[in-house]
């Protein structure tokens, strides 16, 4: 047998792993209810805006679809700066690089920024990339506590602890993912604060969930800081609901002039892997250039099915979780003797037994979230209704079993 590299054995990703059983069941001709990605694609009544379709359409029936500039068409770089510029903070076209969705921005900064004995802080629990990437440059993840009962904010004290020397990047994820917790200003200035006390750390802002946020005290991580240096990670994705275009952004705030030789890495390896879709790019800018107030209708939509899961939850015995503040997940605690320890066991017999998939809390973190399950609340309020309904009967009926 050849043998794989050892850093591609090890990757793991939760949220899709879990699918290869639902596809298995899907062909024996089982129906299942998906609650599983963040996809919003995937969910009734969230279609990607016509104006951006049309513009990705026009881009290709009138021939642009060749190559673009490696680190992004000019009139969407220009276009995110001013985004970004209306969040706060000095940007620049040309501190924006467009990549292949966030996912891709994160693989050149922890190639651009990562080496054997560096480290990454990430909050626990958190996007399986955060664990995944970083051990591919030799480096390191470590996490940093959210507060499980305290509205998943963020323990300070825990970073201050396991700050050093050797950590590159320290991650914040607003709005969380999986959790949905929302990091106000005065957490994010703490953060900065300690920050501060290593020059050679940066922090990694993913933002890709900031136009959903229902606490209404969302703010820039860049826009805070006059002292660190921020990437601000955004994109397509989830808020203008166009995640298979995979087109995303990282722009860098660097307040004093340390990171010349970071961004040369950066534009090193974006030009080595010539560039983003041309079509696509062309309909995000169509998406940030138009009028947005479809997306007020498109937060109502998923707002009324956030609240209608968080009813749901509290009315299921065995279940408890923190209200989100943003994106559009639901972290939820089993209180079930039987899956405190064994989430995704729970995952796995909820599939099997009721057709019902979601991801066990431990792909997110295997510490801090074992004993959780995420769920994805972007399905239509029937199919979330017939959801909670099978995962109360699953719940009932192993209680009384055991």
């Amino acid at each position: 047998m050849i043998p794989v590299a050892s850093r591609a054995s090890k990757i793991e990703y939760a949220i899709r792993d879990v699918v290869v059983p639902a596809t298995k069941l899907e062909s024996e001709g089982h129906e299942i209810i998906k609650l599983n990605i963040g996809d919003p694609i995937a969910y009734p009544g969230l279609p990607t805006p016509k104006h951006m379709v049309e513009a990705y359409i026009s881009a290709l029936e009138n021939g642009k679809n060749g190559y673009s500039p490696s680190y992004g068409l000019p009139e969407l770089r220009d276009a995110i700066a001013k985004d970004e510029v209306r969040k706060g903070w000095k940007c620049k076209d040309d501190d924006v690089y467009v990549c292949h969705g966030v996912t891709e921005a994160l693989q050149v900064i922890f190639a651009a920024t990562l080496e054997e004995g560096t480290k990454v802080l990430a909050p626990g629990p958190h996007y399986p990339p955060y664990m995944a990437y970083p051990q591919m440059f030799g480096a390191e993840t470590v996490e940093y506590s959210l507060k499980p009962n305290h509205g998943w904010g963020i323990d300070l004290d825990d970073i201050e602890k396991k700050m050093d020397e050797s950590v590159r990047l320290l991650v914040l994820i607003n709005p969380n993912n999986p959790t949905g917790n929302v990091t106000t200003k005065e957490e994010i200035d703490k953060v900065i604060s300690i920050v501060k006390k290593w020059p050679n750390c940066m922090i990694v802002a993913d933002e890709i969930y900031d136009g959903l946020d229902y606490t209404g005290k969302h703010v820039s991580i860049a826009s805070r800081s006059d002292c660190v240096p921020v990437f601000a990670l955004n994109g397509v994705s989830k808020v203008y609901y166009a995640p298979g275009w995979r087109i995303g952004y990282l722009a860098i705030h660097d307040p004093t002039k340390v990171m010349g030789d970071v961004r040369d890495g950066i534009e090193r390896i974006l030009r080595s892997r010539l560039c983003a879709s041309t079509p696509a790019q062309l309909g995000y800018l169509a998406g940030l250039e138009n009028d947005r107030t479809w997306m007020g209708e498109y937060a109502s939509k998923v707002r009324k099915r956030r609240n209608l899961s968080l009813k749901r939850i509290t009315e299921i015995e065995g279940l408890e979780v923190q209200e989100p503040g943003g994106a559009f997940y639901i972290f939820v605690r089993l209180l079930d003797e039987k899956w405190a320890k064994n989430d995704k066991e729970f995952v796995l017999n909820l599939l099997q037994e009721e057709k019902v998939l979601v991801v066990h809390g431990s792909g997110f973190s295997p510490e801090r979230g074992e004993g959780h399950i995420r769920i994805v609340y972007l399905a239509d309020e029937d199919t979330l209704n017939k959801a909670f309904d099978k995962i109360e009967s699953f719940l009932i009926r192993h209680r009384e079993n055991d």
